[in-house]
């Protein structure tokens, strides 16, 4: 049925119940897992108005501080997984939008399905699905699930 699962996490209690259900879904189809954490680049410009500085004394620039943060959590999603018993699994981290990230990656990599995670907002929780998670099933004809 499913070759290779595509889940996007970024550590958030949805991405870990995506994590989850993709974990059991690979299990029960053999399928290889794919973690993606996708960060987003930040121009000069951003940088320079936001309240964190643009890089430390180290030289270490945001960039390099939010990739260093979505390796962690790619690590931690690929330990999680093996946890759960999948035997097959491959952690990623790309810069970029998120949603066209993780559609790009989905159709480069050959997956079957894309698992994310949503998140409710407001009195509409449950009812809406969070930005990422909806463009991403607007942009692919790869089969999504919304945890």
């Amino acid at each position: 049925m499913f070759r290779k699962i595509l889940v996007a996490y970024d550590g958030s209690k949805g991405a870990e119940a995506a994590l989850e259900k993709g974990a059991e879904l690979c299990k029960l189809t053999g399928a290889e897992l794919m973690v993606l954490t996708v960060y987003r680049h930040h121009s000069i410009l951003e940088a320079s108005l936001s309240m964190v500085r643009g890089s430390d004394e180290s030289g270490a620039s945001l960039d390099d501080a939010m990739r260093a943060v979505s390796r962690e959590a790619a690590e931690h999603a690929k330990a999680r997984a093996g946890e759960l018993g999948v035997e097959s699994v491959h952690a990623f981290i790309k810069g970029g939008p998120s949603a066209r990230t993780i559609v790009s990656f989905a159709e480069e990599k050959g997956c079957d399905l894309i698992v994310v995670g949503s998140r409710g907002l407001g009195a509409s929780e449950g009812y809406m699905l969070g930005s990422v998670s909806h463009k991403v099933t607007s942009l692919t004809s790869i089969p999504v699930l919304v945890i």
